[in-house]
């Protein structure tokens, strides 16, 4: 299997050192339901787990919650709802929803809020290395004694501080040293959930939690981590310095990215508010013309989501049931699929080789159900 790399910036073989892979895709903040670009992102490791379960490896995928954080913290004052209870409705909907879209399971879903002794530790860790100071009551990352500061993003430092700043890393913090360090542990508002910790009263900082997260669940290199392209700075780029001054060893032997979907014009976020929501679109289609959508774009792509190719989805789908379908005689169909895959999860390519057998009558059952599909012959009208 080769997958790209977004840290080497090229499509290189994917090689797990043990029969056991373990893999970390970034959750979500439970303030508002899942929606396109969510789904784009688990599907696409939904398909990847599955192809290494077809290869013989067993996968340990770990998919957080982030349920305390700014954005969870300003939607609850905002509803005027605890943020624990908005997390717990909003969590629900969200695992509903990739249930009814066939997503295996995660290996462990764990939620930052149940990891605060593990942040405080880690916090520990990268102070004792060195790598973050204490500074008005919160500690923060000094991005200037971590020289690979960079090494997953690549990007220079006007662009950093550019997305830092669009993507709430709150660059004019007069407690920092450098506009770029980041916060790991910052003092709470008076209306916001506080812990207590060597260094005052406070909530973790966005990065801290997945780091911590990772190293408890997985160990302290993962074979393959990722999610969303918007997330490679300043998340993961933070995430990786923050973990490599703690340990000292490796945070991530694969970088993988999802690209974004648009819609009218824009990505799809929940700031922008220009969202198709999962929960919506279940009420009139079948979870599996969902999935066919977007697994006919390559991952790596950004592409503009228009629900009137959902009806172009349902009659490519319907097209693969054939009446009295022959056996496909050693497996031909559903190797050409492996083969896809393996190049560089090219599932566009993987539904066209479906589509043509499908022409030609035969039973492609064992192809589509890598795919993650139901596949039934109704999809409802």
């Amino acid at each position: 299997m080769r997958l790209f790399d977004t840290a080497r910036q090229a499509v290189v073989p994917f090689e797990p050192h043990t029969p056991v892979v373990t893999m970390y895709t970034c959750g979500i903040t439970p303030y508002d339901a899942a929606h396109m670009g969510h789904a784009a992102v688990y599907i696409i490791y939904d398909v990847l787990q599955r192809r290494l379960y077809d290869m013989g490896f067993k996968v340990q995928c770990v998919r957080n919650i982030t349920d305390v954080d700014d954005d969870i913290l300003a939607k609850s004052r905002e509803l005027g709802v605890h943020y624990l209870d908005l997390a717990a409705e909003e969590i629900a909907r969200f695992d509903a929803d990739m249930s009814a879209l066939g997503l295996l399971p995660p290996f462990s879903e764990p939620r930052a809020t149940s990891a605060i002794p593990d942040i405080l530790g880690f916090i520990g860790m990268v102070l004792d290395s060195g790598h973050a100071y204490y500074s008005d009551g919160g500690v923060y990352f000094d991005v200037s004694s971590f020289s690979r500061f960079g090494q997953i993003s690549h990007l220079d430092r006007d662009e950093m501080l550019r997305l830092a700043e669009e993507r709430g890393g709150h660059i004019d913090d007069p407690a920092k040293r450098d506009p770029l360090d980041f916060v790991l542990w910052q003092p709470s508002r008076q209306d916001e959930p506080s812990w207590d910790s060597l260094w005052g009263k406070g909530r973790p900082g966005w990065h801290i939690e997945c780091s911590a997260l990772a190293l408890r669940e997985l160990g302290k290199t993962i074979d393959l981590h990722g999610g969303g392209q918007d997330l490679i700075f300043p998340h993961h780029e933070c995430e990786t310095a923050q973990s490599e001054a703690a340990t000292g060893e490796e945070f991530v032997r694969h970088w993988m990215h999802i690209g974004m979907v648009h819609f009218e014009g824009e990505k799809m976020s929940k700031s922008l508010g220009n969202l198709v929501f999962i929960h919506d679109l279940l009420k009139d289609w079948d979870p599996d013309v969902i999935r066919l959508e977007i697994l006919s774009h390559h991952y790596r792509s950004n592409w503009e989501w228009d629900t009137n190719q959902l009806e172009v989805a349902r009659a490519r789908y319907m097209a693969w049931n054939v009446p009295g379908a022959k056996a496909d005689t050693g497996d031909d169909t559903l190797n050409e699929v492996r083969s896809c895959l393996d190049d560089d999860l090219n599932t566009p390519e993987a539904l066209l080789v479906l589509d043509e057998a499908a022409k030609k009558g035969y039973d492609i059952s064992k192809a589509v159900a890598l795919l993650g599909f139901i596949f039934h012959d109704s999809v409802g009208d």
